[in-house]
């Protein structure tokens, strides 16, 4: 060992020459030849490898092929520290070395040079970027093309991190941790970025799985058909009060494993449609009618709660059975609209459980907001506020709400309508209201539906106010979270 320190401190670069690369060294090679590199074994080399920093680690790996393999032993790589150039050409080698090393590292650290920056004229350096970009903001220049991209590039080079170490170590710490659990009712992975893989649950010891109260799983991004868990995987789960997950994971055969006198009645059913899971999957089997009405007869003080984002009208009249206890619903939409034909569904088919109604869009048309109502006469707010006698919480952003039938919601609920939030620019008035002389159409609003509710109200002036506005998925990891306590 000391005549390879020796040797190998004699090939050293000198102080500010190039790196030595992963090629062999000239004098490394003959250092491995004299002293039979090659027949060391491995934890020899590992234990040697120890003594050495980072950069001599590298150095002494360029010995032979056998050195090189010892290199990557992950008690060698505790901690590692990343000096990157934001360019192409750092790809391969990032990529190489995550795979290598992002599995099993503990701490990482990446550092971005910023010397190779341009700003936003053109110039370099990181003080010109951060120019660019605040003239970019104000509208005074462009972002230049070379620094569009270097972000690119730079962003690629982060997610290659992060892929490296979220998809091999953290999956991997998230399974021990469940391994390790002894007393564990409440599992709530919201949106982890693929942190749960379709393995995870199985690293739960049945005796846990029997006693798990609450499960909540909402990290599904795998495109294909892959859910996270199956419905012979829920058989374990005896004494479930509490679940959450992606609609198209919810199958007809899990609401029969449910509905089995072997499991404890279900409070609460936490369910997420997305627009991109049904792309990716099917509604083909999803529960019908029938199922809903058995997993009922067994628990039968369930609620459910579903979000539905961007999905078509088309899709949510099948998805919405009759049976379903849905107190709970919450439209949010970027790119299609919720019909009033759905609103009026709900209205009927939950008016003896429905408590919360969130219909919110922000699709952009120039032809101003969606209205539900063909007819202004019956209206399917007013309705849903007519039928649904436990309504609760009324929000609305993005759909026309007639001033008259706003104030007709009001009376019709009064007091026991705790929550009323509707954006002031989806407001509209009759032209009739707005040609009366007499009287302010904003003014009468206010105090009309005040009245009506018995207590002050305003329309919410700015959307970032809304209580309910906030981004979709975290909104329903919010909810779902208070839907299912204290059960």
């Amino acid at each position: 060992m000391l005549l390879f320190l020796s040797q190998e401190a004699e090939a050293r670069p000198r102080p500010g020459a190039a790196a030595v690369g992963l090629g062999p060294a000239p004098g490394m090679a003959v250092c491995g030849e004299a002293v039979g590199a090659g027949s060391l074994p491995s934890e020899l080399v590992v234990h040697i490898f120890s003594f050495l920093a980072g950069p001599d680690r590298l150095r002494a790996s360029a010995a032979c092929s056998h050195w090189r393999e010892c290199l990557f032993y992950p008690a060698l790589w505790p901690r590692l520290r990343l000096s990157l150039r934001v360019a192409p050409a750092e790809r391969p080698r990032l990529d190489f070395l995550m795979r290598k090393c992002g599995w099993f590292v503990r701490e990482l650290r990446v550092q971005f040079a910023a010397d190779n920056y341009p700003g936003g004229g053109g110039g370099g350096g990181a003080g010109g970027v951060c120019e660019g970009a605040a003239a970019a903001a104000e509208g005074e220049t462009p972002l230049c093309p070379r620094w569009l991209d270097l972000l690119r590039t730079y962003l690629e080079l982060v997610l290659c991190v992060l892929s490296s170490v979220r998809n091999n170590r953290i999956q991997q710490l998230f399974e021990e941790i469940l391994g390790n659990s002894r007393q564990l009712k409440w599992l709530s992975c919201g949106f982890m970025l693929q942190i749960v893989t379709p393995t995870s649950l199985s690293s739960l010891s049945n005796p846990i799985a029997n006693t798990m109260e609450h499960l909540s799983l909402l990290d599904n991004h795998i495109p294909g058909n892959t859910t996270l868990i199956t419905a012979v995987e829920l058989e374990r789960f005896v004494n479930l009060r509490s679940l959450a997950l992606d609609f198209c994971d919810f199958t007809a055969e899990m609401a029969r494993v449910l509905a089995d006198s072997n499991h404890v009645p279900l409070h609460r059913l936490s369910l997420l449609v997305h627009k991109i899971s049904i792309m990716h999957k099917s509604l083909e089997n999803m529960p019908e009618d029938e199922n809903w009405k058995a997993l009922t007869r067994n628990s039968t003080n369930l609620r459910v709660y579903i979000m539905a984002f961007d999905i078509k009208s088309d899709d949510m009249l099948r998805i919405l059975k009759p049976s379903i206890p849905l107190e709970r619903i919450h439209f949010d939409s970027y790119i299609t609209c919720v019909s009033g034909a759905v609103v009026d569904l709900i209205s009927r088919q939950y008016d003896k459980f429905l408590t919360h109604f969130i219909l919110m869009n922000d699709v952009i048309d120039m032809s101003g907001f969606p209205d539900l109502s063909d007819n202004r006469n019956e209206d399917p707010l007013v309705l849903l506020a007519w039928r649904c006698t436990r309504l609760s919480l009324l929000a609305v952003h993005g759909y026309t709400v007639w001033a008259h039938n706003l104030i007709a919601i009001a009376r019709l609920r009064g007091s026991d309508l705790k929550v009323l939030e509707v954006t002031e620019e989806s407001i509209d008035f009759d032209q009739g209201e707005l040609a009366d002389q007499d009287v302010d159409p904003v003014h009468n609003l206010i105090e009309q539906v005040s009245l009506g509710l018995g207590r002050p109200w305003h329309a919410v002036m700015d959307i970032e106010l809304l209580s309910v506005f906030t981004e979709p998925t975290r909104h329903f990891y919010r909810e779902m979270q208070s839907f299912s306590e204290g059960i």
